[in-house]
């Protein structure tokens, strides 16, 4: 019995479509140098878990939700007195999501999430690390249809970094334009 598995659209999309539009773009021979996406990693900080500890719990309920995949839990390495933070207690969570699982999430991120978000008017461009990386955070997690609005016990929000093979933020820029990000217009 053998399983056919669907390849996921936008993968399919970046296979067919964006990598000869890259590699005209920047003048690339081989087809292992045009940029792609590594790695997605979607990351929940939970300051406030150093008081509660079952504020913690609720961060990986709503990180398993959107990601589709347990999140591990990001635990203090220093102790901190001022914020009652002791060395090893959870502080956050963070899931890495890679290949298939990355460009399901990335497609609902691009096209159910980010839309539904209020007044918005594009993601800033000029979050870059240098080495074609992008950042950006996310205020709450409602936007995404995965989560219960009536079961939310307090917004929390996101980071998002996507990891890519490209070398400047150029070509991470472009590779991001061409899977259909939507930046701010005059950056």
């Amino acid at each position: 019995m053998t399983q056919t598995t669907e390849i996921p659209r936008l993968k399919a999309r970046y296979r067919e479509e964006i990598i000869p539009a890259l590699k005209s773009e920047f003048d690339i021979k081989n087809v292992m140098q045009v940029p792609g996406l590594t790695k997605i990693v979607v990351n929940m900080g939970v300051g406030e878990a150093a008081r509660d500890s079952k504020l913690i719990e609720g961060a990986i309920r709503d990180l398993t939700q959107i990601t589709g995949q347990k999140p591990q839990v990001t635990k203090a390495r220093k102790s901190i007195a001022q914020f009652k933070l002791r060395e090893g207690m959870p502080i956050g969570a963070h899931v890495t999501l890679r290949g298939d699982r990355m460009w399901e999430f990335l497609d609902r991120l691009l096209s159910l999430a980010l839309p539904r978000i209020r007044d918005f008017r594009g993601l800033n461009g000029n979050q870059f690390d240098g080495r074609g990386n992008y950042t950006f955070g996310l205020t709450e997690q409602v936007m995404f249809h995965e989560i219960n609005q009536d079961k939310i016990d307090r917004s929390r929000g996101m980071d998002i970094t996507l990891v890519t093979t490209a070398n400047t933020d150029d070509e991470g820029r472009a590779l991001l334009k061409h899977l259909g990000f939507p930046f701010k217009e005059g950056n």
